[in-house]
């Protein structure tokens, strides 16, 4: 029998379905605030789709553009205005911003109660000491959809392929709060494949196309899949794949797709962190 699939589609829109109900209890007017620099054509489909989906959600989006031309002095100076600005409870900055400005020196300037996508390394301090804070977005994407597959996690053996800022470091402490037992790898780990063989939970976000292979995997173990590569496919066309191989649906009992997985749930929890800082 293969592997159940967790649908982060159907798990997300659920969210953004919850969400709804609860702004609207709530009779508060709820907003995400995003600052988009230049015009980089997927940055711009991204802040489409994110004002559709904040609307599904009974959110409002603002949109505040600046031009490519942009240094570092003019991209901080609108961050530290928004911070100041009572009317924001929750900002976003896209990406990429342009070539030369430090990316993390000014994520580091947003506004810890406002910062929905969990950037500023105050949230990741607070992520570690388990403090009230709003988590990184795919963190929280990757501990809802293990949830999901009702699997204990107290006690559980976890392996966290990648240790990316963003990515595998808070989901391993997540999971640590969680009381799960956790190991932290990456792809030069020696013998990963017989630490992962040994895991109730493996969760690759290591950049790789399908590093992980059914041999890594123990039978009846949860998968979760954060790889996002652009690869080409068999016709000669970009498609996109993960860093597990899809044959290890053959041997995991839960595992998420890519696309269709982690991602939509990605985009889920930055609403439901939207909604956390507005509603606090």
């Amino acid at each position: 029998m293969g592997a159940r699939i967790i649908d982060g589609k159907q798990l997300g829109a659920a969210v953004r379905a919850s969400l709804r109900e609860r702004i609207a209890r709530s009779g508060r007017s709820v907003r995400l605030d995003a600052i988009l620099v230049g015009d980089d054509g997927a940055a711009s489909i991204y802040a489409h789709n994110q004002a559709r989906t904040c609307e599904e959600a009974g959110m409002q989006y603002q949109l505040h553009r600046l031009s490519s031309s942009s240094g570092y002095e003019e991209i901080a100076g609108r961050v530290l205005l928004m911070n100041t600005d009572e009317s924001v409870a929750a900002m976003m900055l896209h990406l990429p911003l342009p070539k030369g400005v430090d990316t993390e020196r000014v994520q580091s300037l947003i506004a810890p109660e406002k910062d929905v996508e969990g950037v500023n390394p105050a949230n990741i301090g607070n992520v570690v000491y388990g403090r009230r804070s709003l988590v990184p977005c795919t963190a929280l994407a990757v501990l809802e959809m293990i949830e999901h597959t009702g699997t204990t996690l107290r006690g559980a053996r976890c392996v966290i392929v990648g240790a990316s800022n963003i990515v595998g470091k808070p989901i391993a402490v997540l999971l640590m709060r969680a009381e799960a037992t956790v190991i932290s790898a990456n792809r030069f780990t020696h013998e990963l494949p017989k630490i992962a063989r040994e895991a109730d939970i493996v969760v690759a976000a290591a950049g790789v196309p399908a590093l992980v292979t059914p041999e890594w995997i123990k039978p009846g173990a949860v998968v979760i899949d954060v790889g996002i590569n652009r690869v080409v496919g068999k016709d000669g066309k970009q498609v996109t794949v993960g860093d597990v191989h899809p044959d290890v649906a053959t041997v995991a009992g839960w595992m998420s797709p890519v696309p269709g997985g982690v991602g939509p749930m990605t985009v889920a929890m930055l609403l439901r962190n939207v909604a956390e800082a507005a509603l606090r």
